[in-house]
């Protein structure tokens, strides 16, 4: 087989993968659109009420003194070694 042949064979087998990979593609974005509409037209119709938002609570409590020297132990260690 010349070289020539195995160029085309080989610029042939990636166009039939390159249209294949894109079938697959155009076909999973139809599904989708598909399915989709099928659950727009089997949910309800009626609005969702939503529920008082959820606050989140942080404790009041500062660090301790240790964590705090710990913290900036590990701060100063880090840009030494950074340069």
């Amino acid at each position: 087989m010349t070289p020539s042949e195995l160029l085309l064979e080989g610029v042939e087998l990636m166009l039939f993968g390159l249209g294949f990979v894109f079938l697959f593609l155009a076909l999973l974005v139809l599904m989708i659109r598909v399915m989709s509409r099928i659950i727009e037209l089997l949910s309800s119709k009626t609005p969702v009420s939503a529920s008082a938002p959820v606050v989140a609570k942080f404790a009041d409590d500062a660090p301790s003194a240790e964590l705090l020297a710990a913290i900036q132990s590990a701060i100063h260690q880090h840009r030494a070694r950074r340069g």
